[in-house]
């Protein structure tokens, strides 16, 4: 084996990584707030174009939209860096878990975050692991359709998108939006 090879194969082998079927039923029945699914969303399929990085909270719905320069772990642990930055102390008690695909994006995910959240793995080519995810993605290519480079929408334009789609009221939680269930359970949090 190639001197390079062993070594990434030991670098991947120092972080465990948690399998779907690790995660506890409370995550799977939305009980628990605190649990998200994250992906990325791409335009035009070549490596120039910018990409989206979607985190939805699986009890609330609410979702955090981050316009990536590109689709690496790099970006991807710097984006969700971002993104727990803005909960300061209250980061370990809003972000319990993480379930992300197999994608190499998110390869890094454990060795970056795992000593703070919990990482899941879904199976290989089970999109359906992370339905809730997958769904509103679809809602967001109702705003940038498939093949639309992502680096003609603005951060602006791109923050415009995540904040329709979490004041948009749903049937399931009595016509509430995500932002409001979102809220009320941060508000648990303080109180």
């Amino acid at each position: 084996m190639p001197k390079r090879l062993r070594k990434r194969n030991a670098q991947i082998r120092q972080f465990s990584v948690k399998s779907i079927e690790e995660r506890p039923d409370s995550v799977e029945s939305r009980e628990e707030f605190g649990h998200f699914e994250i992906d990325s969303v791409v335009g035009r399929k070549d490596k120039e174009d910018d990409v989206l990085l979607t985190l939805i909270e699986r009890k609330t719905r609410r979702e955090f939209i981050v316009k990536m320069d590109g689709k690496d772990a790099d970006s991807v642990n710097y984006a969700l860096s971002s993104v727990l930055e803005e909960f300061g102390e209250y980061t370990s008690a809003v972000f319990k878990s993480i379930t992300a695909d197999n994608g190499s994006e998110f390869a890094r995910l454990s060795e970056m975050f795992g000593d703070r959240i919990n990482i899941y793995f879904t199976h290989p080519y089970s999109s359906w692991e992370r339905g809730t995810n997958e769904n509103h993605n679809g809602i967001i290519r109702r705003f940038i359709p498939k093949g639309h480079a992502i680096e003609d929408y603005s951060r602006t334009q791109i923050r415009m998108i995540e904040r329709a789609m979490n004041n948009l009221p749903r049937k399931i939680f009595a016509y509430k939006t995500p932002n409001e269930l979102f809220e009320e359970e941060l508000q648990k949090l303080v109180s």
